[in-house]
C-alpha cells in the first residue's frame, strides 16, 4: 500500500484502475457519475427500483461515465416470501399494527397517500429479487454489491457474467458465509453506519474481517466521512472505504430541503438504530417517526417484508406531503461532522487531501 499526493496504490485501485479506493453508495445516479469522474467508485442503490428502472439507470450511468467501472447494490435477505403478492402479506398483518399506523395518520394529520410508497411498490420477495438480478446480469455494470445476504447462486451467476461480487458484512460469521458463497470483496460495515446495520463497532469489526478475508480486499464502512477515517481504515488493514452518509449532503443527491436541514443540524447522538423503517435494524436520524415507534405501548415492528407493507404507503405520504415532524433519513453517526452542502467533486477533493495529510503524519513525514 502506498499513499502519496495524487498517487494512491492499494489492492482496490489496482483491481479497478481507479484513482482512489473510495466507494460511494447513493440512490442518485448523479452522485454515482460524479464520484466516478472524480476517481472513485460509485455504487447505485437499486434495491427499491423495478427491473425496468434498474435497466434505465444503469444505461444512463454508463452513457455518462464511459468505460470507467461502477456498481449496483441489491438487498437479498433470506426468508422472504416466494411471490410478489401484496394482498397475501396484507392479510397477515395484525389489526393492532394497523390501528397504530392509523393513529400516526391521525395524530400528525397526514393526508392519504396519492401513490404507493417506496416500500410498497412491490413486495421484497424471491420473485422480485430474481427479476432485479436478471436485469443486472444482462447489463454491463462492473460490480454487484449485496447489501444484505449473499445467496451462492446469485454470486455464481454474477461471476459467470464477469462481474465482481462485493458483500457487506456486519459480523465475522457473515464474512465467513460471504467467502463461502464466493464473494470477491468484503465490506466490513460497523454499527456506526447509516441504513441497515448491525451491532459491532467499526474499529472492532474491520480487523476481524481483514483477518478472515485471507488476502481478499476489504473495505471499511461505518462512520467514514473524512480523510482521517480513511487513513484509519487503511491502518486497520482495509484496502479502501465504503461511504454512504457523506453523499447525502451533496447537491447531486437532490436531498429534500427539509431533510437537508435536519441532516445539517444533526449530531452523532441524534442517530439511532430502529426496526421501524423496514423491520430490520436501520440507523437513521431521530424524528417523531422513531419516537412514536419507541414510545411505551407501541407495537413491536413486524419482520421484513411485513413491516414494509404496513408502513410503506404512510412513509410515502409523509414525504409527498412534507409532514415535517415525521420526515427523516437514514444516516450514520458520521453525520455529526458534516455541516454544509457541497458538490461531489468538492467532497472527493477534500477526502483525498485529508487522507494524504493524515497518512503522511502516520508515516512520520509530517
Amino acid at each position: 500500500m502506498n499513499i502519496t499526493a495524487g498517487n494512491w496504490q492499494t489492492a482496490i485501485t489496482e483491481r479497478f484502475g481507479i484513482r482512489y479506493p473510495i466507494f460511494a453508495f447513493a440512490h442518485s445516479a448523479d452522485v454515482i457519475v460524479e464520484v466516478v469522474k472524480a476517481g472513485g467508485f460509485g455504487v447505485f442503490g437499486g434495491t427499491r427500483n423495478t427491473p425496468d428502472e434498474i435497466r434505465s439507470v444503469l444505461q444512463d450511468i454508463r452513457s455518462r461515465v464511459g468505460d470507467r467501472p461502477f456498481g449496483i447494490d441489491l438487498v437479498i435477505p433470506k426468508g422472504m416470501p416466494a411471490h410478489n403478492n401484496r394482498e397475501t402479506i396484507e392479510a397477515e398483518i395484525p389489526d393492532g399494527h394497523r390501528m397504530f399506523v392509523d393513529h400516526i395518520y391521525q395524530k400528525y394529520n397526514v393526508p392519504a397517500p396519492v401513490r404507493s410508497g417506496m416500500r410498497t411498490r412491490f413486495v421484497r420477495s424471491e420473485e422480485s429479487a430474481a427479476a432485479q438480478v436478471r436485469v443486472v446480469l444482462e447489463s454491463d455494470v462492473n460490480l454487484l454489491a449485496l447489501g444484505v445476504g449473499s445467496p451462492p447462486d446469485v454470486v455464481a451467476l454474477a461471476k459467470e457474467r464477469g462481474k465482481t461480487v462485493l458483500a457487506l458484512v456486519g459480523q465475522p460469521k457473515h464474512a465467513r458465509r460471504a467467502i463461502e458463497a464466493g464473494a470477491d470483496i468484503l465490506v466490513a460495515q460497523g454499527s456506526d453506519a447509516g441504513g441497515h446495520t448491525g451491532s459491532i463497532g467499526t474499529f472492532s469489526l474491520v480487523p476481524q474481517v481483514v483477518d478472515i478475508a485471507s488476502g481478499r480486499p476489504v473495505l471499511a464502512a461505518g462512520g467514514v466521512v473524512s480523510g482521517r477515517h480513511i487513513a484509519a481504515a487503511l491502518a486497520l488493514g482495509a484496502d479502501g472505504v465504503w461511504t454512504g452518509t457523506r453523499w447525502l449532503l451533496t447537491r447531486e443527491n437532490h436531498t429534500d430541503p427539509v431533510i437537508t436541514r435536519k441532516l445539517i443540524d444533526a449530531e452523532s447522538s441524534d442517530t439511532l438504530i430502529t426496526r421501524s423503517e423496514s423491520g430490520k435494524t436501520f440507523r437513521q436520524i431521530r424524528s417523531a417517526w422513531s419516537d412514536e415507534w419507541h414510545a411505551p405501548g407501541a407495537p413491536e415492528p413486524l419482520k421484513m417484508p411485513y413491516h414494509d407493507i404496513l408502513v410503506g404507503d404512510l412513509l410515502g405520504a409523509i414525504n409527498d406531503h412534507h409532514v415535517e415532524p415525521l420526515m427523516h433519513s437514514g444516516a450514520g453517526q458520521g453525520i455529526g461532522m458534516i455541516r454544509a452542502e457541497s458538490t461531489v467533486a468538492e467532497v472527493m477533493a477534500t477526502l483525498a487531501h485529508e487522507t494524504e495529510d493524515a497518512y503522511a503524519r502516520l508515516c512520520g513525514s509530517k
